[in-house]
């Protein structure tokens, strides 16, 4: 850096050595030397008013301030620095004070009182250099002194002993760290081992929700709530077993015509011919409607009383059906209303065939059957 400095000097054009020859290296700053004051940059120790504008000035603020000595403390020297106000034409002068450490306003300007009392604050305070003096020299002073401070240490006894206790638990840092990284640890397992178990749980009941830490109140009111089923799983295989043995065997007249009618109608749906018949219509209560085949007897017409009354018969029709019949006929699994041959009978007087109600499966093409 000072070679760079030495090297690149620069010297402007009007230059004149002589010129400076007699001149103080502080050049303005050294103007008023003679008179024993030399112009510096003073900065602001603490807050102050002034009292030319009544306006605040900050601590920091730097000043330009003719500096000049004024006296001494013992060896040491007393300065004193006075400076314009940036704000007025106000001057303030201020001066050291070696015996406080500290700074004096002299004029202009008054201090902002931020002081720290260490006597109000009951704090210790350094003996001043005359009682230092008086307590070397002169012994009533001394022994007064003294008696004066074992009362002050009897007073004080208590808040120093509790200061050394307090202090010896901590004179150890060593093992206290360790008892503290030891206790993190434990209470560290202890929180991961909790947040494996509501980990656990979230998974196997499907929650997304965050779990809360239980409490004791909580642990109480489970133990008192008892979840318990109706029965088990033996009792309800025990009543399933029963009901399905009281149940009875064949079926009841009213059940057995629904189911009867119900098979109709599936017979009278899937009986549709390759021609393109219009389908089956059931709110009318005729044996065309049904699907029925009538089949025409090879007996004489004086026979046609036994016929009808056979026909009001179903397990004496099925079984004349299966006798007459050489070709494959399937007979209905339900009974048929014995009104239905009658009415048809009744109907046509001047045909003497009796209306059976027996499904055609056959495709041998009869002429004794006509399908309605």
């Amino acid at each position: 850096m000072g070679e760079r400095k030495g090297v690149n000097k620069y010297y402007p054009p009007d230059f004149d050595p002589a010129k400076y020859r007699n001149s103080h290296p502080l050049r303005e700053r050294a103007r008023k030397l003679s008179q024993g004051i030399l112009i510096i940059r003073f900065e602001m120790p603490y807050n102050i008013w002034c009292d030319g504008c009544k306006n605040h000035i900050g601590m920091g603020v730097r000043y330009n301030a003719e500096k000049k000595k004024v006296g001494n403390y013992y060896t040491t020297p007393i300065y004193r620095f006075r400076m314009k106000c940036h704000l007025c034409p106000n001057h303030i002068e201020m001066q050291t004070d070696p015996a406080s450490c500290d700074y004096v306003i002299v004029s202009g300007a008054r201090r902002k009182e931020e002081r720290w009392d260490a006597e109000a604050n009951e704090q210790v305070v350094a003996t001043a250099h005359e009682e230092k003096q008086k307590l070397e020299t002169d012994a009533m002073y001394q022994l007064e002194h003294g008696a004066k401070d074992q009362s002050k240490l009897q007073r004080a006894l208590p808040t120093l002993q509790n200061i050394q206790e307090a202090q010896s638990a901590w004179k150890d840092d060593f093992a206290l760290n360790s008892l503290l990284r030891q206790k993190f640890r434990e209470e560290k397992k202890v929180l991961q081992e909790e947040e494996k178990k509501d980990l656990a749980l979230q998974a196997k009941a499907s929650l997304s929700i965050p779990l809360v830490q239980e409490s004791e109140e909580d642990r109480h009111l489970a133990a008192l709530l008892k979840y318990q089923s109706l029965g088990s799983y033996e009792d309800k295989q025990k009543q399933k077993r029963n009901k399905i043995a009281d149940r009875p065997w064949f079926l009841s007249a009213q059940t057995s015509r629904t189911k009867a009618n119900d098979t109709l109608k599936k017979l009278g749906l899937s009986g549709k011919s390759a021609v393109g018949k219009s389908p089956v219509d059931f709110t009318q209560k005729s044996p065309s409607n049904l699907g029925v085949v009538r089949r025409k007897t090879r007996e004489r017409e004086g026979g046609s009383t036994e016929d009808d009354s056979e026909a009001s018969d179903p397990t004496t029709q099925i079984n004349r059906q299966d006798q007459d019949s050489p070709a494959k006929r399937v007979s209905l699994d339900s009974p048929v209303r014995p009104d239905v041959g009658s009415q048809v009978t009744e109907g046509n007087p001047r045909s003497s065939c009796t209306a059976s109600l027996v499904a055609d499966y056959s495709d041998s093409a009869s002429d004794t059957e006509a399908v309605l």
